[in-house]
């Protein structure tokens, strides 16, 4: 649910959120930046002595079609002198989640000099550059002297310009783009093999070749590349590339899409060595052959579902100029069945954008004019054929050019890049550059698929869980038909995601029942604070006055916390406050006290289901009287505590547990005082002499440290893994949150 724009300064990154503790009916956004780097990138094609004496002699060149060629190209002079700066991104492309440390996405940025780096957001307000590929590449180039086999020719001398143009054009990238996560088969030590996660970076390249990279998950740096393979498309002037992914019979297929400025288009096939129920294409597949001159612009491969033969099938589309190229490849028992045709009619200027959505077939495409067209397929007995309508932005926006659009990975908004229009038959002075979001589901459209969802995880259904809250907080109460079949839901399956469902919603209606503050919460006061000064001349302070400064602060510390909504229980003490000062809205006090009950026995419910998952992997992976660094003892008292909570499952696994222990407790000791820290709450941990200890919601172990991480929302904290922890435990801290299913920072 992040949105990358590329910029001349830096990629700007648009998180959205889906907060719980704001009040305000407006998106929640969180921006960040990748910056764009300082210095220029040099492709490497030669030692640099030598690569400056032949820049001198080409510049200098007597023939017109050398020193014009070379000084106007800027891939051989990124640095510009004269011209411009190549300052910049022109693409990115994201990878799929559970590439980083934290589980989510890579994102890999091509600068306008042609430098191809990932990056990864590992600490939540920054983006840290792992690798750069383009150095890589040009080292690997460099061995093998600038042959990608050693059956290949010997190379031409540096100072003809033909083999200085071709070693820049073989590691000038052009796109790049991730495949799906695939299982590749490594061996241990003692000759075990164990299944390992990788994804594979195609890169394409001005000559028409294509690096595959393979990088082990999760990915770390330049020590997580396993292998970078070469091939060779034979496509001449290449402008864009997707993967083809393909699913039959439990095999999955895969291969690489690659589109011409010429007009054709055609799939390559990708033999890879180790990867674990892969198959490739036996020769490459002509999608479209015609050279005629309509640059391909974007490709989307679409996996669906054939409602007719009754198997899946693969929708590749492609914007070529103002048409829209489709093709549906199938694989039946005569081979590999391919329909392709074009859409017309839909812009009249060329296609600038397109996207797709990949869970109905939808796409997306734009032209510069401000019109935007979806396109639905549907299928027939022999192929498919598209229904179109066109989504007018001016009606939304005004008279507005779209420069990119893109679709939420649930197809609740479409993001747009857009610029002023012409106004009385004028271009704008100057162009404001803006990402607006328009809404594609209507709020019954979306909570039925949050409630049919097969993904069962509300983080990565953002889009959707934003236009509930939005209805709530508008409305100010839950729909019966929602609230009703939720209810259903949790009776018939007891799924812990309907639960989290559930306590999202009481915890947007709970806000929207309070009552807006009068200021800004983040605005600082203007009242003046007593300022604390000791040990200064002819000042005196007498204790009185410390106690008084001390207190007028801790009141607006406190203030300022509760503004932030962090704590229910405290902003429920203060509407309560609120509302008995007015008078007359006793109704709304019991009514948010209400609330408040809900969320807490939600709460405890989803507390209790985690704790006997923690239980049961102490149950699985420790042996007799094992002294684990989880407080296994006080996590059974705990559950046991409640008279009220009555679960079979649970009593058998804590008998189990008990027998297995032997009798131990294995209590936490404070670190400060070695006295015992008794498991109370779940929450922290007090011990007698008053040291407090947060607890994490992971592993309900006490986090006894300086540093520790916290859920997106600040809905619960939790520690780090240690290098002592065994494999078990350090899976239970990989885990995301269990009241909103948001990652750990």
């Amino acid at each position: 649910h992040r949105v990358s724009v590329s910029t001349a300064r830096s990629i700007a990154v648009l998180e959205q959120l889906s907060d719980v503790h704001s009040g305000g009916q407006d998106m929640v956004i969180h921006r960040t930046a990748v910056p764009a780097p300082a210095a220029a990138c040099t492709l490497k094609v030669g030692p640099k002595k030598e690569v400056a004496e032949c820049k001198e002699k080409f510049a200098s060149s007597v023939d017109p079609t050398v020193s014009q060629m070379f000084m106007l190209d800027r891939v051989f002079n990124p640095e510009g002198k004269s011209l411009t700066p190549m300052r910049g991104f022109k693409y990115s492309s994201w990878s799929p989640l559970g590439c980083d440390a934290n589980g989510r996405c890579l994102l890999a940025a091509l600068t306008m000099d042609n430098r191809l780096t990932i990056h990864a957001n590992l600490n939540r307000l920054q983006w840290v550059q792992l690798v750069d590929l383009t150095e890589l590449y040009g080292e690997r180039l460099l061995e093998a002297s600038y042959k990608l086999c050693k059956a290949d020719a010997p190379c031409g001398e540096l100072g003809d310009f033909p083999e200085f143009q071709r070693r820049h054009s073989m590691q000038a990238p052009v796109r790049m783009e991730w495949s799906g996560i695939c299982t590749t088969q490594q061996v241990k030590h003692n000759n075990e093999c164990r299944d390992v996660g990788s994804v594979l970076l195609a890169v394409l390249f001005e000559n028409g070749n294509i690096a595959v990279w393979q990088f082990q998950l999760p990915f770390l740096g330049k020590e997580s590349i396993t292998s970078c393979n070469t091939i060779e498309s034979g496509i001449s002037s290449p402008s864009v590339l997707s993967w083809w992914e393909y699913e039959h019979n439990n095999r999955k297929m895969s291969g690489l899409i690659v589109g011409s400025a010429y007009g054709p288009v055609k799939i390559i096939p990708v033999n890879l060595k180790a990867v674990k129920g892969y198959f490739t294409l036996r020769q490459p597949v002509v999608l479209w052959q015609e050279m005629d001159q309509l640059p391909v612009h974007s490709i989307k491969c679409i996996p669906l579902y054939h409602p007719y033969q009754k198997c899946s099938c693969s929708l590749v589309v492609a914007a070529r100029g103002p048409y829209v190229f489709w093709c549906l490849l199938l694989i039946s028992k005569a081979g590999l069945n391919v329909h392709n045709s074009h859409v017309t009619g839909l812009h009249s200027l060329p296609i600038v954008s397109m996207t797709a959505d990949k869970q109905n077939g939808t796409v997306y495409t734009c032209s510069s004019d401000g019109k935007v067209r979806q396109l639905i397929p549907i299928f027939t007995d022999v192929a498919l054929k598209f229904e179109h309508q066109l989504i007018k932005l001016s009606e939304v926006f005004g008279c507005v050019r779209t420069h990119g659009i893109a679709v939420s990975p649930c197809g609740a908004y479409l993001a747009v890049v857009t610029t002023e229009g012409m106004a009385n038959g004028l271009h704008p002075v100057n162009k404001n550059y803006q990402v607006q979001f328009v809404t594609l589901k209507t709020f019954e459209e979306a909570a039925a698929q949050l409630l049919e969802s097969s993904v069962q995880n509300l983080f990565r259904q953002v889009d959707l869980t934003d236009l509930v809250r939005w209805k709530i907080l508008k409305d100010k109460h839950i729909p019966q038909f929602l609230q009703e079949a939720l209810d259903k839901k949790i009776e018939s399956c007891g799924s812990t995601y309907f639960w989290r469902f559930k306590l999202f919603l009481l915890r947007i209606l709970y806000q929207s029942m309070q009552k807006a503050p009068s200021e800004v919460t983040w605005r600082p006061s203007h009242e003046d604070a007593k300022v604390l000064i000791s040990d200064s001349p002819g000042m005196g302070s007498t204790e009185d006055d410390q106690e008084e400064g001390t207190s007028k602060q801790a009141s607006k510390q406190s203030l300022g916390d509760t503004g932030k909504g962090v704590d229910i229980d405290d902003a429920a003490e203060d509407s309560l406050h609120q509302s008995s000062d007015t008078g007359g809205r006793e109704p709304m006090v019991e009514k948010l006290l209400e609330i408040q009950a809900q969320i807490e026995a939600v709460e405890m419910h989803l507390t209790r289901e985690h704790m006997k998952r923690v239980l049961g992997e102490v149950y699985l992976h420790t042996w007799i009287t094992e002294n684990t660094s989880i407080p296994t003892r006080g996590v059974c008292d705990f559950l046991m505590s409640d008279d009220g909570y009555d679960d079979r499952t649970a009593r058998v696994l804590i008998g189990h547990i008990l027998k297995k222990m032997n009798k131990q407790t294995f209590p936490e000791h404070c670190s400060l005082c070695k006295e015992i820290l008794p498991f109370t709450d779940r929450k922290q941990a007090v011990c007698s002499n008053g040291h407090i200890w947060l607890r994490c919601f992971l592993t309900y172990q006490s986090c006894q440290s300086l540093v520790y991480r916290r859920c997106l929302l600040h809905d619960s904290i939790a520690r780090h893994p240690t290098p002592e922890d065994p494999e078990w435990i350090k899976r239970l801290l990989q885990g995301p949150c269990t009241f909103c299913d948001s990652p750990v920072f």
